[in-house]
């Protein structure tokens, strides 16, 4: 597929100098246009050979737009701080806000291409990192993004004529290393993998672009082409009156009986019985996280639950036997309008722990096929693909030694008034009741059924969702601090 990135393209001075000046003003006219407009994100990949005129074509449109609206990521070896999270955290930090331009070196294509030619994996691991590139870049253009990649290009002979160039000259000679002629020496087998790469992983919503780099003029002027047409066709693009979803109708079990219906809310505990028992649990939890692995493992713990289950409680109960210095508590509201402007789990993925940490979700992701599917926020199309897009957060978690436990807290209907009522009596916990609360409870069912859904969807045997009984508050919490001191003992 490379054939036509090596016939030697060419554009004469003349012809380059005619063209630069208006295409640079287009490029600015449709950059702040973009800026001003705010729909979308525009998200550029650069690959390529060694020495086919990635960094200068890069330097080069930092040049002819404003570079205050460019964010220019490149990746190198992960630093301590990223080797301790997902993979794929650092690329989701990379990310632009919508209106802006992020141009990323080799972004997440190209640690597959490279472990692949030195044989650190095998065929099948990756072929499996390009079905979850195919899914990530499907998530980010279902978003919204506007995502071009372009490939840059050099036969064998052009990459050796154009190294030994650079080489030879004292400004640009720092910019050959051993590396580059490492690689040359695998120039077959990295054109092998990364045509396969390429071939598989180009999408109609994410194709690469494979441009031919060995004159340099006629590279900038293809790009910077491609970059202003693709970016004024989108802008230009007129809103569509969306049609209906045609998704099937989720619909309850036609006798009534679901995961919820059949969860036992709790039998009373008794004082007594509950001050041992979280004592117990408390000490095992706090012991845990002094042994000699956990250094090696993060925890993240999610808690779901109808308003007034017992959430903050359980999650004190929990933190009352943590060091402060390892946890992080993150309370899910809202979306900022710094939120708003990145895909829907940009704002999860930056609050990952490190190595050693925990990080407690008070409602989490979970709210896109909850609140957001309820209140109607967000379309059918967008909840129902947030599943998948979930479980493979979650799978991604769960690969970096990461412990996921999420908790459902549930609580019957009539113990929901009656606490209702009881936080409006009382003074210090009238904070606790809103006016959203009274609405939310008049959606019981619509959210009834937006739980049971979320959890036959998501309840895989890597994540599994724990069901808890909440209307004894006590037993609540001993179940969930029991559940989180096994799942850690399991990991460990």
């Amino acid at each position: 597929m490379f054939e036509s990135a090596e016939l030697g393209h060419k554009i004469s001075k003349e012809i380059y100098d005619r063209d630069v000046p208006k295409l640079r003003e287009d490029l600015l006219n449709v950059q702040y246009d973009l800026a001003e407009k705010k729909r979308f994100p525009v998200i550029i990949v650069v690959g390529g050979v060694d020495g086919a005129g990635k960094s200068e074509t890069v330097n080069l449109l930092n040049e002819w737009m404003d570079p205050r609206h460019i964010h220019t990521h490149a990746f190198p070896e992960p630093s301590d701080e990223e080797r301790e999270r997902p993979y794929m955290w650092r690329f989701w930090r990379a990310l632009p806000p919508r209106g802006r331009i992020g141009i990323l070196f080799g972004a997440w294509h190209t640690t597959p291409i490279v472990d692949r030619v030195l044989g650190r994996t095998k065929a099948a691991q990756l072929d499996q990192s390009i079905e979850e590139i195919i899914r990530f870049e499907k998530m980010l253009t279902d978003e919204g993004a506007l995502i071009l990649k372009f490939w840059f290009h050099l036969s064998k002979q052009q990459q050796k004529k154009r190294l030994k160039a650079l080489e030879k000259d004292p400004k640009t000679r720092w910019r050959v290393t051993d590396t580059d002629w490492e690689r040359f020496k695998s120039y077959d087998r990295f054109r092998k993998v990364s045509e396969y790469f390429i071939r598989q992983t180009s999408t109609s919503e994410a194709p690469w672009i494979v441009v031919e780099g060995l004159d340099h003029r006629y590279r900038s002027l293809t790009v910077g082409k491609l970059l202003l047409e693709a970016m004024r066709e989108r802008l230009d693009e007129k809103p569509v009156e969306r049609l209906p979803d045609k998704t099937p109708p989720m619909l309850p079990h036609i006798d009534d009986k679901d995961v919820l219906t059949a969860l036992d809310l709790g039998k009373p505990l008794k004082k007594e019985k509950y001050a041992k028992d979280l004592e117990t649990w408390q000490g095992r939890l706090n012991l845990l996280t002094r042994h000699p692995k956990f250094k090696d493992m993060s925890v993240i713990l999610v808690f779901e639950g109808q308003d007034a289950a017992g959430k903050g409680g359980a999650i004190r109960r929990v933190t009352q036997a943590l060091d402060a210095r390892t946890y992080q508590g993150i309370p899910i509201a809202a979306p900022t309008e710094e939120e708003r402007a990145q895909p829907y789990l940009w704002r999860f993925w930056r609050q990952l722990p490190r190595k050693g940490r925990f990080t407690i979700f008070d409602r989490s992701w979970y709210g896109r096929v909850l609140v957001e599917r309820v209140e109607g926020f967000c379309s059918e199309s967008d909840w129902m693909r947030a599943y998948s897009e979930i479980n493979d957060f979650e799978r991604q978690l769960l690969s970096n030694h990461s412990v996921l436990v999420k908790f459902w807290l549930q609580i019957s209907k009539e113990e929901q008034l009656k606490r209702f009522k009881e936080r409006e009596k009382t003074a210090f916990k009238r904070f606790k009741i809103t006016e959203e609360d009274w609405r939310n409870r008049n959606k019981w069912d619509q959210y009834h059924l937006a739980v049971c859904d979320m959890v036959d969807r998501t309840s895989t045997a890597i994540a599994p969702w724990t069901l808890v009984g909440a209307n004894d508050k006590y037993g609540a919490r001993i179940k969930i601090l029991k559940t989180i001191v096994n799942r850690i003992e399991a990991a460990l």
